[in-house]
């Protein structure tokens, strides 16, 4: 009897803990816990998310619409604004609904899933950047021969590559986390669920995640930005062979906007990785991560279109062209 005893307690003991693996669930914690700056959060957090998903969507309704758009350069920066929607949209919808419920939990399944899904759209757009890169690579150093080189098939091929190793990179990710445990502490200092971050609350050994989150950041992030400085290495040595001023200034100019949205986006990653170092509250590695996670998404369409003067036309055409409709 007293064996049968202890064999049903720990059979009730093993379904308890099964059940609250089902139940668990995490706590974003965000930025602050004062209510009047939750407010002005909510409300700063709402307008940039409104900014991103307007300027974004004009950028590809523009380039779907103009014809003479339809490159293999605004076909990668089509994706870039189709990506940093997403993005914007993975890490910014459950913050703002978290604050306007004032409730700052997330479930397991949905942290896990909003962690692989933020690692897919920021593992893309390192691929986007790169691929950019060699597109603008190709167009100065080898124009005569660009419309052979970037056929409409590469350009695909190369997009789809870029979306197959994102998503691999992010669910190995994920299943790593997904075979943690979790204890007692489940408070997320940040507005979204950062790998980083998930990985900090296991109470299992994380050796080999923190390996793995090594060598993805050195392959998935270090490739593709050796595969920009190979490109724009190139670029400033053919471009400084040009003779006139004119010709110099016509070939930086193409490639401008796109060195520019580099610069951002990498900048933004380094400042993260500068500010989580030498910082001992957590709470601003979540401030520092506005910059790459949410901040450069709005600011692109504003650098592609007051930056290139096709795009400049190509939105007065169809902002005309709406505007005629009325």
């Amino acid at each position: 009897m007293v064996v049968i005893r202890k064999y049903n307690e720990r059979l009730a003991s093993n379904t308890e803990s099964k059940n609250l693996t089902f139940v668990l669930q995490f706590l974003l914690l965000g930025f602050t816990d004062d209510p009047e700056l939750q407010s002005f959060i909510f409300s700063l957090f709402l307008f940039i998310y409104l900014i991103t998903i307007l300027g974004n969507l004009l950028i590809i309704l523009v380039i779907s619409f103009e014809s003479h758009l339809h490159t293999p350069m605004y076909f990668f920066l089509y994706n870039l604004s189709f990506n940093d929607i997403c993005c914007s949209t993975v890490t910014v919808i459950k913050m703002l609904v978290n604050i306007q419920a004032n409730d700052q939990s997330i479930t397991y399944t949905a942290c896990l899933t909003q962690l692989f899904f933020a690692l897919v759209f920021a593992y893309f757009e390192n691929f986007l950047l790169a691929v950019m890169a060699y597109d603008r690579y190709v167009a100065i150093c080898y124009p005569l021969r660009y419309n052979i080189i970037m056929k409409p098939n590469l350009c695909v091929l190369l997009s789809l590559f870029s979306v197959f190793i994102s998503i691999i990179g992010a669910l190995m990710h994920t299943l790593m986390v997904h075979r943690l445990s979790f204890c007692t502490n489940l408070e997320i200092p940040h507005f979204f669920c950062e790998l980083v971050q998930v990985i900090k609350l296991s109470c299992s050994d994380t050796l080999i995640d923190h390996i793995m989150l090594f060598v993805a950041t050195c392959v998935l992030g270090g490739v593709p930005l050796c595969g920009i400085i190979y490109s724009y290495y190139h670029i400033v040595s053919t471009v400084l062979r040009i003779a006139s001023l004119e010709g110099k200034c016509k070939a930086f100019s193409t490639c401008g906007t796109h060195l520019t949205v580099v610069s951002l986006f990498y900048g933004a990653g380094s400042m993260v990785c500068i500010s989580s170092a030498l910082s001992a509250l957590p709470r601003k590695s979540a401030v520092a991560s506005v910059m790459y996670s949410v901040f450069p998404q709005m600011i692109n369409p504003f650098i592609y279109s007051l930056r290139n003067k096709d795009m400049k036309i190509a939105i007065r055409n169809l902002l005309s062209s709406i505007m005629s409709l009325e």
